[in-house]
C-alpha cells in the first residue's frame, strides 16, 4: 500500500513513502543512503515508549546499528537548551558528515533534529519518520527547520532538506483523538488554498480519516504532501508562493504565542482556528462570498474541532496585543505585516494590503464572544 511523493529539487531531491508498516521496512529504506551501518535517533519520550523499538528492529533487520537520545515531550523542547544538548550528543556520537541522523517523532522533533542536523559539521544528512499526522503532512516535508525564541515561533532555524521521509500511517492509530484532530487542521488547509476538489473530498471522508480508514488516510497524507511539494519545489526558501502555506498561521502564531506554547492550544488548533478567521477576514474584505467562511466553519465544527477564540480554554490578551504578536511573524516584511487571504476556497494569495483596523474590529469581536 506504499505511495510515494517524489520532491524534485535540484540537488536536493528526496522521496517521501507513505503508507502502513513503514517502521518495520525503514532498515531496507534507509540502507541504500548509507555509506556505514549506523545511524543516531532523536526521539522524545512519549514516541521513544511508543515506537523506538519498532525503529530498532526495522533498522536491525538490515543490520544497522542504532544509538538513541531521548528528549522530553512537549513544544518547549524547541529550544536552546535541547538543542544544544542534542548537538554535542551527536558529536559525542563522532557523527560524521557521510552518516545520517534520524528524527523519530512529531513536528517538535523533526524541526530540532533537522536544525541539528543541518549545523553539525556544517550540514550532516537526516531522515524524517514523522509520527503525527500533522508532521507527516506539513513539518516533515519542505526543508523547514528550527527552533523557538522568547520572541515568537520557529524564528531561529534554517532551510536544510531530508535524505528521505517516511510516513508511517499505522503509527496514526497511537495517537489520541485530540492529536489525530490537530493535525487534521493542517490537512484541511491544503484544500483551502489551492485545492476546492480536495477540500470537498475531506468534507464527504474527514469522518472516515479520523475513524482509522487506513486508504483515506494514505490518500490524505499523499495529496498533502503532493501540494507541500509542488509549492517547494516552486519557491524553496518562501521568497513568494511559499507563504501560502502559512494560511491560518498568523493568527495562530499570535494565539500560541499568548497561550505560552503549551496545552492550551495545539498547533494544528491554531490553525483550524486560523483558517476560520481568515476567510472571515476575506469576506469582510470583499474577498469572498460570505458562504465561503460559513463552510469552512461547519466542515471544522463538524470534525469536532477548535473553530473560535471561544474554544481555547481561559483567558486571551486584549485584540491590541494579539496584533502585537503577530508583527513577530516571520511573514512581515519591511515592518508590515503580510496575510494570507482567499477568495473562494482553494484559491488562497499572499498581500499586505489589509487595513489594521479590520483586523481590530474581527479581533475585538471574536473575543467579545469568548
Amino acid at each position: 500500500m506504499m505511495e510515494t511523493v517524489h520532491v524534485g529539487l535540484e540537488g536536493r531531491a528526496y522521496d517521501i513513502h507513505i503508507g502502513p508498516g513503514l517502521l518495520a521496512r525503514s532498515g531496507a529504506l534507509i540502507a541504500p543512503f548509507l555509506k556505514r551501518k549506523q545511524v543516531c535517533v532523536v526521539t522524545d519520550e512519549n514516541v521513544a515508549a511508543l515506537h523506538l523499538e519498532g525503529l530498532r528492529a526495522g533498522l536491525a533487520a538490515e543490520g544497522i546499528a542504532c544509538e538513541a537520545i531521548v528528549l522530553p515531550a512537549g513544544e518547549s523542547t524547541k529550544s536552546w537548551p535541547h538543542f544544544e544538548r542534542t548537538v554535542e550528543w551527536l558529536l559525542e556520537q563522532k557523527v560524521e558528515r557521510r552518516d545520517l541522523v534520524v528524527a523519530l517523532g512529531g513536528g517538535v522533533i523533526g524541526d530540532l533534529t533537522g536544525f541539528a542536523a543541518s549545523v553539525l559539521r556544517r550540514g550532516v544528512g537526516f531522515v524524517q519518520i514523522p509520527t503525527s499526522l500533522l508532521a507527516q503532512v506539513d513539518s516533515s516535508v519542505g526543508g523547514k527547520t528550527g527552533i523557538n525564541a522568547p520572541q515568537g515561533k520557529n524564528l531561529i532555524g534554517a532551510f536544510h532538506q531530508p535524505t528521505l521521509v517516511l510516513a508511517d500511517t499505522e503509527v496514526l492509530g497511537t495517537l489520541t483523538p485530540r492529536d489525530f484532530l490537530a493535525g487534521y487542521g493542517e490537512v484541511v488547509k491544503y484544500g483551502l488554498l489551492g485545492d476546492s476538489n480536495f477540500f470537498e473530498w475531506l468534507e464527504e471522508q474527514g469522518p472516515a480519516l479520523a475513524a482509522g480508514d487506513m486508504g483515506a488516510r494514505i490518500a490524505a497524507v499523499k495529496r498533502s504532501c503532493e501540494m507541500k511539494a509542488e509549492i517547494v519545489m516552486r519557491d524553496e526558501t518562501e521568497q513568494g508562493d511559499r507563504a501560502l502555506l502559512n494560511l491560518g498561521h498568523t493568527f495562530c502564531h499570535a494565539l500560541e504565542a499568548a497561550t505560552g506554547y503549551g496545552d492550551r492550544l495545539l498547533h494544528g488548533e491554531g490553525v483550524a482556528i486560523g483558517c476560520a478567521l481568515a476567510f472571515e477576514l476575506s469576506y469582510r474584505l470583499g474577498l469572498c462570498s460570505q458562504e465561503d467562511p460559513s463552510r469552512v466553519r461547519q466542515h471544522l465544527s463538524e470534525m469536532g474541532m477548535k473553530v473560535d477564540l471561544k474554544d481555547i480554554p481561559g483567558d486571551l490578551p486584549e485584540a491590541e496585543v494579539l496584533l502585537d504578536l503577530m508583527g513577530q511573524d516571520k511573514k512581515v516584511v519591511d515592518g508590515q505585516l503580510r496575510f494570507i487571504l482567499a477568495r473562494g476556497i482553494g484559491e488562497a494569495f499572499v498581500t499586505a494590503d489589509v487595513p489594521r483596523e479590520t483586523v481590530l474590529t474581527l479581533l475585538r469581536e471574536e473575543l467579545a464572544r469568548c
